[in-house]
């Protein structure tokens, strides 16, 4: 469990996005959302990739909270809160533990049909499946060519 009480999630889901923008929670997940939130999340845009950012609502406006903080004054951070807290969508799950995706949040991603919900410890990625399976080999080679150093908080986990 994460300090907020919030369970870390992970693990990789393939899903499917129905003509109304709609996909399903996977159920295994489904239940620690209804129990966790409520039901209640957020989506936003990623800013480095093509993907939709999901969070519980109490995590997201931690968030919120501190990018909102940030001063105005500096084009980075300015740009940082209008793209983050710009396209921030309340999202709740139905009596199906289906979720609605915003047509505009659905275009930034390019979801269509096929898509992977991917666990990134408080937050999920949701990808486009094609988008992700490139996106992933990509950083497959890059990790295995690697020849820079490696963040010092990275140097000190061992898996």
């Amino acid at each position: 469990m994460a300090e907020s009480g919030i369970k870390m999630y992970r693990g990789i889901n393939a899903v499917t996005i129905d003509v109304k923008g709609r996909f399903a929670i996977p159920s295994r997940i489904r239940s620690t959302l209804q129990e966790k939130t409520r039901g209640s999340l957020v989506a936003t845009i990623d800013t480095e990739e093509r993907c939709l950012l999901i969070y519980p609502l109490l995590e997201w406006e931690m968030i919120e909270n501190k990018i909102a903080a940030l001063p105005t004054f500096n084009p980075i951070t300015r740009r940082i809160q209008r793209l983050l807290i710009g396209h921030a969508s309340e999202l709740e799950l139905d009596a199906h533990g289906r979720i609605l995706l915003p047509p505009l949040l659905r275009q930034h991603a390019q979801l269509e049909k096929s898509a992977v919900l991917v666990g990134q410890g408080k937050k999920f990625e949701l990808w486009n499946e094609s988008c992700w399976q490139t996106a992933r080999d990509i950083w497959l080679q890059e990790t295995g060519g690697h020849t820079g150093a490696l963040p010092s908080e990275l140097e000190a986990i061992s898996l």
